[in-house]
């Protein structure tokens, strides 16, 4: 009898600590580099954006019914608008009268000025068609947010970011079709302390408009971007900017920094804010990754969040009952009919040829502007500890295999040359060959593993089982890290389009083997 007392007093303790260990999750919510997230909800559905900067396809969607397990569908755009040339930035999300409108940041070919332009799509097909540039104003405009003010819908963007005067919040009214502007341009909210203003989120509670924005600096190691908030009693202000300020911040603890965000309302009538953060420690190096708080309101009629002011990992769950998933580990054999949508490219530096024949990807490309190392086909890497290897199938004088890329001046890479193994690095521009190896059998096969981050182990095998390392020494990387992004692990080919890389499958493993 005192045997089963005990096991079931030991059962329901156990469960307990099930129980309450799944009533929390962990931030990140979306893994891997996705800088300046947009959120809505439509009926029980969320769907997320965010920057992809200089890597396509442009602006990568999500799907959620929890807020903790995302699942990327697609992007905004397969292909570039016409009117634009690079640097996608802040995209925002908007439903209204059944047509889903993503406002985003792009710069304008004619001259290369970032504005602001809109698409759209029927209900929630996530197919979007583009209408072209919405907002010319100034040297720079930038972060759209569209508000509904009882009816009258307003746009608000970020201006005179690069003018010598303070940067401000303006706003205009937005014709019914969210397609154009009306009327003349207001001023919102004006940064007299010089410490930046973007990022905004508007809302309504009660007798006050609120203002949700980012300040400081938003990019890189030195970043110090938080989240601030002001109020006002009529949507054009003016506004009052809260005197406890920062509401939400980095660091110490768990984060960096954080801001540019977005707030949704669940249905019952709760409110998180998706924005992005930089973690401490090495997972610096998986960027700017959006991060859920609760916000809540106080009794005197500002905002917080429900954990304190300082960015966490750890929080309740939105919804009890649901767990969050790990991250999971990536493979692709090339045998579908097209790119799986985890792909991205380094789009302004070289036009790709990405083909899928006979179960191979056959990847070349076109340099552009003076690139001189080839095309990379890479991953958002999601952990800090992950390896990642491919097989090469012909053999040219081209260069093939494994990269790790920042951009065209700045990447690492192992793969093979006629009938060379190579480790290359790119920094500022100038390449070097790391290690050559002439081997006495066929070695397709290569490998990198990385720790913390931004320490890589490469390695090359006959079979794709026994593996030869180069380095005993892991080689650091951190200096791939771009002013606004992080470099990625990928596949690349560097040499002429007519002799190209036929590859044979790409697996990426999360953890360590």
């Amino acid at each position: 009898m005192k045997q089963t007392v005990l096991f079931i007093i030991f059962f329901l303790v156990a469960f307990h600590s099930i129980s309450q260990e799944r009533s929390f999750f962990e931030n990140p919510v979306i893994r891997g580099d996705m800088a300046d997230p947009s959120v809505i909800r439509v009926g029980d559905t969320y769907y997320a954006t965010a920057t992809s900067s200089e890597w396509a396809p442009f602006h990568p969607v999500f799907i959620s019914t929890d807020m903790i397990n995302w699942e990327q569908t697609g992007h905004i755009f397969d292909e570039k608008p016409e009117w634009t040339s690079h640097s996608f930035w802040a995209p925002e999300l908007y439903y209204h009268n059944n047509t889903m409108y993503c406002y985003y940041t792009a710069r304008r070919k004619s001259d290369n000025v970032s504005y602001i332009g809109v698409a759209s799509a029927e209900g929630t097909s996530l197919r979007f068609r583009d209408h072209g540039p919405i907002v010319e104003l100034g040297t720079e405009a930038i972060d759209a947010f569209v508000f509904d003010d009882n009816g009258q819908l307003y746009l608000s963007w970020k201006a005179y970011g690069l003018d010598q005067r303070p940067i401000e919040l303006l706003g205009s009214r937005l014709s019914d079709d969210g397609l154009r502007l009306e009327g003349e341009p207001f001023s919102l909210l004006r940064d007299d302390e010089g410490i930046g203003m973007e990022g905004q989120h508007h809302f309504k509670q009660g007798d006050y408009y609120y203002i949700i924005y980012s300040a400081k600096s938003c990019c890189g190691p030195s970043s110090d971007y938080d989240v601030r908030v002001a109020r006002s009693e009529d949507f054009r202000g003016p506004y009052e900017k809260y005197e406890e300020n920062p509401i939400l911040s980095g660091g110490d603890g768990d984060y960096i920094s954080v801001g540019h965000g977005t707030v949704v309302e669940t249905p019952d009538g709760r409110y998180f804010y998706l924005s992005h953060g930089y973690q401490t420690g090495d997972a610096f190096f998986l960027g700017r990754q959006p991060v859920l708080h609760e916000l809540e309101m106080t009794d005197n009629g500002w905002v917080r969040f429900t954990t304190g002011k300082q960015a966490v990992n750890r929080l309740p769950v939105p919804f009890e009952g649901t767990v969050q998933k790990e991250a999971p580990d990536f493979k692709d054999d090339f045998s579908g009919e097209s790119l799986k949508v985890d792909w991205t490219w380094n789009y302004p530096y070289a036009e790709i040829d990405a083909t899928l024949q006979d179960g191979e990807l056959i990847l070349t490309g076109r340099p552009i502007a003076g690139n001189k190392h080839g095309t990379a086909l890479c991953l958002r890497p999601q952990t800090t500890q992950y390896s990642y290897q491919t097989k090469i199938s012909n053999v040219n004088d081209s260069f093939k295999g494994l990269t790790m890329y920042g951009d065209d001046k700045n990447l690492v890479a192992v793969g093979i040359t006629d009938n060379r193994i190579e480790v290359r690095s790119v920094r500022d521009g100038d390449g070097s060959v790391l290690f050559q190896v002439v081997p006495d059998k066929r070695t397709p096969h290569f490998k990198i593993d990385v720790e913390r981050g931004c320490f890589l182990t490469f390695s090359y095998s006959e079979d794709g089982k026994s593996w030869i390392p180069v380095n005993n020494t892991p080689l650091n990387v951190a200096f791939l890290v771009r002013w606004d992004r992080v470099a990625r692990p990928g596949l690349i080919h560097i040499g002429k389009a007519e002799a190209p890389a036929a590859i044979d499958y790409f697996v990426l493993k999360n953890g360590k083997e």
